[in-house]
């Protein structure tokens, strides 16, 4: 038998379509989790598997499922077409990713397997004509599935074989421990089940108890994030509120920061207040959250993927606060009333190409540290977390630093020293925009998003058509001002530029709309961070010359 340590696809007994669309998607070699999970699968074995963020857990459940489904069409008598995998994950978005993913796998095996995602709730009557075609694999999140399965659109008990949870630590976090055990009563009584996982909690015991039958747990002995040669942390101590705002312009409009970037932010309106100072400096930026509908989420990823933004600023308030249902606990910012339930960046969300997570908020806990970070630094390239701290926030930050120290007391966050007199000339220019960004202005920005779902929603489309007079008073309606943008802020006067940092800087320029057809640049991605040479100084965050 062939070492593990060595085991590739090939070795795995696998599907030749499905070696072939692996092959397709650019993967060499299993990950990790792959490698360990893929050939304790097909043996039939339930599987508790906890592995990173960004180390391919889609994958180590989705290639076993349809080998599985492969083999049971191939060998088995003839049967029934019906559902015979049940996917559950907590976000819309993760189910389209899951989806994707699964047809990816499945693109030169499609007319024997047919997977269906059934998580936005808006296309109930066209999933349900989906349903009845009794596609192979089901995608959904548990309140869909639930209420699918309540309506009879969806019958499991007498066909489902397989049952995978992915992100399963998430599901109780989001509200779905009542659906989840409503919808267990509607399976069979025998079924082979994966639960994947980024953490152990007591909430992934309490599903394990649930869901599994005598499993297999995978606790890989690799670390919640990539190693320093792949991922370099830091973390930059900032006196005040203001001095945030003014590194971050600093980092952004020299390009001291270099490709695609993720800001993260601990509320709603801190989001769209971070998004209107950047626009200040002609800096675009577009702000991704639970509040927008999933399709303009799903299209603003896309859009990102592709390059036609740099910057996008997050919100992972909605994966990782409190649960949907009950009280709300813990000190961490309340849920905003508006936002989708369903909906969340921080986790799972397969962002291409990003070189930087820029924690603008101290991440609320210690795992939202983790999942924010585990958005870069993805597929073997290179990527910084730079972690902006108040004072008053050290004590939240030294949790942080504990867990991702481990036993070993290393310390792995190192400290970003920029010297922040060195862009004293900009600081008035940054009052100057912050003066701009009022509660009034986000109120109204966020307005002008809502005008523009409303004008461009498909929904709306024959309301408008029967009710042109209302279309008119949308469109006529007295224009938002959301920031008065001054021109001059957008450039940098040489002389504002400190000498230390000139020839290393290349100030930002204003993006220009690429055209539709433009794909996203392939390529291993470039370290991000410029690094700044001062005299007498040892410890500084290097980069790679670009």
């Amino acid at each position: 038998m062939e070492d593990p340590e060595s085991l590739g696809f090939e070795h795995m007994g696998l599907d030749h379509r499905l070696l072939q669309a692996v092959t397709d998607l650019g993967w060499s070699r299993p990950t990790l989790i792959q490698e360990k999970a893929i050939p304790l699968a097909l043996e039939g074995k339930d599987l508790l598997a906890r592995a990173r963020t960004g180390s391919g857990k889609t994958a180590a459940y989705a290639i076993p499922m349809l080998q599985l489904l492969l083999d049971r069409k191939a060998t088995g008598p003839a049967v029934e077409q019906s559902v015979r995998a049940l996917v559950l994950v907590p976000t819309k978005e993760l189910a389209r990713q899951a989806q994707s993913m699964v047809q990816q796998l499945a693109a030169y095996c499609a007319r024997d397997i047919r997977v269906a995602n059934v998580s936005a709730a808006e296309d109930s009557a066209s999933q349900r004509a989906v349903l009845m075609e009794k596609p192979d694999v089901v995608v959904g999140t548990p309140s869909r599935i639930l209420n699918h399965l309540q309506q009879d659109n969806l019958k499991l008990r007498d066909s489902m074989e397989l049952l995978v949870v992915d992100e399963a630590d998430l599901l109780f976090s989001f509200g779905f421990e009542e659906e989840l055990k409503s919808l267990l009563c509607h399976l069979p009584r025998i079924y082979q089940a994966f639960l994947m996982s980024a953490t152990f909690n007591e909430d992934v015991q309490a599903l394990k108890e649930l869901v599994l039958h005598n499993p297999v747990t995978l606790k890989l002995q690799e670390s919640q994030l990539p190693g320093p040669d792949q991922l370099q942390q830091f973390q930059v101590v900032c006196d005040t509120e203001e001095d945030k705002f003014l590194l971050l312009y600093a980092l952004l409009k020299l390009s001291l920061i270099r490709g695609k970037s993720l800001l993260f932010v601990n509320t709603l309106e801190r989001s769209y207040r971070l998004r209107l100072f950047l626009e200040q400096f002609s800096i675009p930026a577009c702000v991704l959250n639970g509040e927008l509908p999933l399709r303009s989420r799903c299209h603003i990823i896309s859009q990102f993927n592709q390059g036609f933004y740099d910057c996008v600023i997050a919100t992972d308030a909605e994966v990782l606060g409190p649960p949907v249902k009950g009280k709300h606990r813990g000190k961490g910012p309340k849920r905003d009333k508006a936002s989708d339930p369903e909906a969340g960046v921080a986790r799972g969300i397969d962002f291409h190409h990003v070189c930087a997570v820029l924690n603008f908020d101290l991440p609320p806990t210690s795992e939202a540290y983790i999942h924010r970070a585990g958005r870069t630094a993805r597929a073997n390239n290179p990527g910084i977390a730079l972690t902006f701290v108040l004072p008053t926030e050290q004590s939240q930050l030294g949790k942080i630093e504990e867990l991702l120290s481990g036993d070993s007391g290393t310390p792995v966050l190192l400290p970003y020293q920029f010297h922040m007199e060195e862009i004293e000339g900009f600081r008035y220019r940054c009052r100057d925009a912050m003066r701009s960004v009022t509660k009034q202005a986000i109120r109204e920005a966020r307005l002008k998003e809502i005008k523009e779902e409303l004008l461009h929603s498909e929904k709306l489309k024959t309301y408008f058509e029967d009710n042109p007079r209302d279309l008119q008073l949308l469109r006529h309606d007295l224009p938002l001002h959301p920031a008065v943008v001054k021109p001059h802020l957008g450039n940098v006067p040489d002389y504002l530029v400190p000498p230390a940092l000139r020839g290393l800087v290349h100030p930002h320029k204003k993006r220009k709309k690429p055209p539709t057809s433009k794909k996203a640049k392939k390529g291993k991605t470039q370290n991000p961070l410029r690094s700044f040479k001062h005299r007498g100084e040892k410890h500084r965050p290097t980069a790679a010359p670009s």
